[in-house]
């Protein structure tokens, strides 16, 4: 895919559905793949934690669309357990930049 043709409207609007819940989704999704465009350092540890932090985000920015829009009692409990899941790694990845470095 030609990533430089892409402009910042047509990355947060999605395709298909226009309701909030669907741009809500394609907004989360938009910051995900900008944060993880990350300058590589050529360390596979530090390249991994920084592009996983931006990854792991961007699942709970999902998770909250989900608390946000959903109705589904077992993916809202599903959400909520991405978010508590998501933050502990993230945590455990910037601790680890910290003292590594990164």
């Amino acid at each position: 895919m030609d990533h430089s043709k892409m402009t910042h409207e047509s990355m947060t609007k999605p395709k298909g559905d226009q309701s909030p819940s669907s741009q809500a989704f394609a907004k989360a999704n938009a910051r995900m793949h900008a944060g993880m465009a990350i300058t590589y350092t050529g360390k596979a540890d530090v390249d991994f934690a920084k592009g996983m932090i931006a990854h792991h985000q961007g699942a709970i920015d999902m998770a909250k669309v989900e608390l946000e829009f959903g109705t589904d009692p077992n993916l809202r409990a599903l959400a909520q357990e991405v978010i508590a899941a998501q933050e502990t790694e993230i945590t455990r990845m910037k601790d680890w930049l910290a003292k590594n470095g990164g």
